[in-house]
């Protein structure tokens, strides 16, 4: 059986978006609401300009004091974030994210276009063995090779 790739896997193809100068408190309303883990910082008409995680609330906002009123998306979000196409399997999105010490990838498709956030909530317990298993190899050259 072949893999799954991310854009099949995503349960759910809406993807939730704000502006630059929304607020914190704006993207916690939404992302709770849309029992959602992330909200994508887009510019109109569509160009991306990051993304805001739950953990980036907690890290970025709740840790170190900030206002959530006053703390915008721009000062929070990780810029330009990794995307991957959606023909990328499964296995090789969890690679990156194990590597990359994130858990969301937006989904980009011809001409730039958003068609989700791939989340590792999306990955199936085989996949995940299977990109651990990867990273675990990656590893292990590397450290054979110095």
């Amino acid at each position: 059986m072949a893999e799954r790739t991310v854009f099949q896997s995503i349960t759910r193809n809406h993807v939730l978006c704000l502006g630059p100068l929304a607020t914190v408190r704006e993207a916690a309303g939404v992302m709770t609401r849309a029992n959602c883990g992330s909200v994508l910082v887009m510019e109109p008409p569509d160009i991306l300009l990051g993304i805001v995680t739950e953990r980036d609330l907690m890290t970025r906002v709740l840790a170190k004091g900030l206002d959530p009123e006053r703390t915008t998306m721009r000062e929070v979000m990780t810029a330009k974030p990794i995307c991957v196409p959606p023909e990328m399997v499964v296995s090789d999105a969890v690679v990156i994210m194990i590597e990359r010490g994130f858990r969301h990838l937006p989904i980009l498709g011809p001409g730039s276009k958003i068609l989700g956030v791939f989340s590792v909530r999306d990955a199936l317990p085989r996949e995940i063995g299977a990109a651990l298993s990867q990273t675990e190899f990656h590893e292990q050259v590397n450290d054979a090779l110095g």
